[in-house]
């Protein structure tokens, strides 16, 4: 065994003890973590390198830890080199290089944006070998230190145990990810995807999971992922064509006895050269299948959009770059914005935003989960932060949903809208960390309104669009929650509309009914429908805090006729005196009929712009809707790899 190597980078946020390796979860990996030791590459074998030359032996190998589904999602980057390097930079030293010291940085997407990670390359052995990740080439190192940056992103190396391939696509190429379960599914829909994976299979990454294991099918285990490396026509003797599809197993051994297994009779129906084509392309851990058993022994199969040199995203559907995205960061806060699904008639409550879409486009609408554990990520390269590894039970993802309306112009009856069959929507609240929609869209505004499926749950969510076409997103501004002024008086469901005005010196800023200028103000007009008398009346000064004028306002009812002074009658409600705060409210008891609201600065000729809120209490008709949850999403581990090879 060489002598340990001293004098390089040693990672303190990072470090090589038990504290990196396990947390909370319980694993299978807490009785083996002590006696796990670190080495470094070159202490692990005689040239290390990071690729090696044959990009079919950089595919991966699980060790002892549960992260097929991470190891499976790796194969992206081996068909992008532009993808690999934004993960891996390039021009980094390594051990053959003078340069070395002993560090490497690898970048993840994350929530919107790319964070780097900075790690050594102490890496966890058994017995002198690795003992998590390896590579087809045992002196190629990329994948390792890939998986301990993405360990210490999440935490510790426990924190992978489990999860979703489309996750960690996600986390590695920023693009999107398609997933099709082929339970229950027609003939024609698995013949479609075929097609769509012929088509892409130089370009995409592609994953199957086993999520529970079928008769005969013992072998792939459960709740276990695998890489699709190709797909390939063959020929019988007699002509007859067959799609066989060439499956790796991260396990890195031969798990697979079915009916086109390395010594199945079933090779015997086709010529000599045509069997050695086909048995000749296989390495360790990989297997053909042939297509209807493919579909009968695999649960879902797992694609990642293309993304090209320019780093754009590539429609898998039509082709088109999706060249145009916008982003948004949001939040469903409890008591103000969190309203739930359709199912609730406060489903109106959830956050609101525009998209313009100039132009037809193809549309891909993607509503992202904040990661709700905090992980050892940064901006920089050497982060001084404190690394926080606290597994919680509640980094779960909620479940969540999107709709989406097309609205005829942006002043509009919310509560009309939301009462028509959305353009495009979830069929149900997933789980998913990640869910998009895929429209193809006309020129004009569209609502989009994310939700959970419960009222009152809160999170943070990130609004992705994409498109091949120009688009503008941007956040309705959301009205402030309806105070209870008592429980008998508030409860219900209100309907809000915004006004906009200004007081301009010497135009429209009257000040208070104490100056004869007082019919100078802004005279709002509002309409009380029938069987609404309960009306709820805000003025919002556009004003900093400490300059805020003192604000107050009149409401009047107009007459039959249309005429009104206002300055020569009494107003039915009032909210005085004159307040210097940026907000002032009053609950009025107002029979059906039009009325104006005169807003007013106490002193004239003070000029500010400012809101106002008229909040009707209403009868709402129910939603319409039936929203189902969808199933708690099965995470990808397995435990029987614990088996010898």
């Amino acid at each position: 065994m060489p002598p340990p190597v001293t004098g390089l980078f040693v990672d303190l946020e990072f470090p090589a003890c038990v504290s990196s390796l396990v947390g909370r979860a319980n694993t299978p990996l807490a009785p083996l973590s002590e006696r796990i030791t670190w080495l470094r590459p070159q202490e692990i074998c005689a040239a290390p390198h990071l690729f090696p030359e044959n990009r079919r032996e950089a595919l991966g190998g699980q060790g002892i830890l549960g992260d097929c589904w991470f190891i499976c999602a790796c194969s992206a980057l081996l068909q992008s080199a532009a993808l690999l390097h934004q993960v891996f930079p390039a021009d980094q030293c390594t051990w053959e290089d003078e340069g070395y010291t002993g560090s490497f940085t690898c970048q993840f997407w994350r929530y919107g944006r790319w964070v780097k990670v900075t790690i050594d390359d102490r890496l966890p052995c058994l017995g002198h070998k690795l003992c998590f990740s390896h590579c087809q080439d045992q002196g190629a190192f990329w994948l390792p230190l890939l998986e301990k940056a993405y360990a210490k992103l999440h935490g510790c190396y426990e924190a992978l145990w489990a999860g979703q391939v489309v996750d960690a696509l996600v986390d590695l190429t920023g693009g999107l990810v398609e997933r099709w379960s082929f339970e229950s599914a027609e003939e024609s829909f698995r013949d479609e995807i075929v097609s769509k994976m012929l088509d892409l299979k130089e370009r995409c990454a592609m994953s199957c999971s086993v999520l529970h294991s079928r008769e005969g099918s013992g072998d792939l285990g459960q709740f276990h992922a695998f890489t699709i490396t190709d797909i390939q026509h063959g020929f019988t003797k007699d002509g007859e064509s067959l799609l066989l599809f060439r499956v790796h197993n991260p396990w890195g051994r031969s798990c697979w006895e079915g009916s086109w297994g390395k010594s199945s009779d079933n090779w015997a129906v086709m010529d000599q050269k045509e069997r050695s084509r086909f048995l000749s392309q296989i390495q360790d851990g990989e297997f053909w299948v042939e297509k209807e058993e493919f579909f009968q022994q695999f649960n879902e199969v797992t694609m990642a959009f293309p993304v090209n040199e320019e780093d754009h995203i590539q429609s898998i559907w039509t082709g088109a770059l999706l060249s145009h995205t916008q982003q948004i960061y949001g939040s469903w806060i409890k008591g103000q914005n969190a309203g739930g699904s359709r199912n609730n008639t406060s489903f109106p409550d959830n956050p609101k935003f525009w998209l313009r879409v100039r132009e037809p486009s193809e549309v891909y609408l993607t509503l992202l989960q904040k990661p709700r554990v905090e992980i050892g990520a940064s901006n920089d390269m050497h982060s001084s932060r404190k690394l926080q590894r606290e597994v919680s039970d509640t980094a779960a993802p909620i479940a969540v949903g999107l709709h989406l309306w097309k609205v005829e112009k942006r002043r509009f009856n919310l509560q009309k809208v939301i009462l028509t069959p959305p353009v495009a929507g979830t069929s149900s609240h997933s789980y998913d960390r990640q869910l998009h929609l895929r429209c193809e869209l006309s020129p004009g505004y569209h609502l989009l309104i994310p939700s959970t499926f419960l009222r009152d749950t809160e999170g943070d969510f990130l609004l992705r669009v994409l498109s091949n076409g120009p688009i503008i997103l941007s956040e309705i501004a959301s009205v402030p929650p309806v105070e209870r002024a008592s429980e008998d008086v508030m409860p219900g469901i209100w309907e809000t509309l915004e006004l906009k005005g200004e007081w301009k010196k010497s135009n429209s800023a009257g000040g208070s009914r104490n100056f004869p200028s007082y019919h100078l103000n802004p005279a709002i007009p509002f309409w009380v429908p029938i069987n609404s008398q309960l009306v709820k009346v805000t003025l919002r000064q556009h004003n900093q805090e400490n300059q805020c004028h003192a604000i107050g306002f009149h409401v009047y009812l107009v007459p039959a006729d249309g005429s009104l002074s206002p300055y020569s009658q009494e107003p039915c409600a009032s909210c005085i005196p004159h307040s210097h705060s940026l907000e002032v409210s009053k609950i009025c008891n107002l029979a059906s009929g039009q009325y104006i609201v005169v807003p007013s600065t106490y002193l004239p000729d003070q000029e500010c712009k400012f809101s106002i809120f008229i909040s009707t209490k209403t009868e709402r008709k129910p939603i319409k809707s039936k929203e189902t949850l969808g199933q708690i999403l099965e995470e990808i581990s397995v435990i029987s790899l614990m088996k010898s090879k």
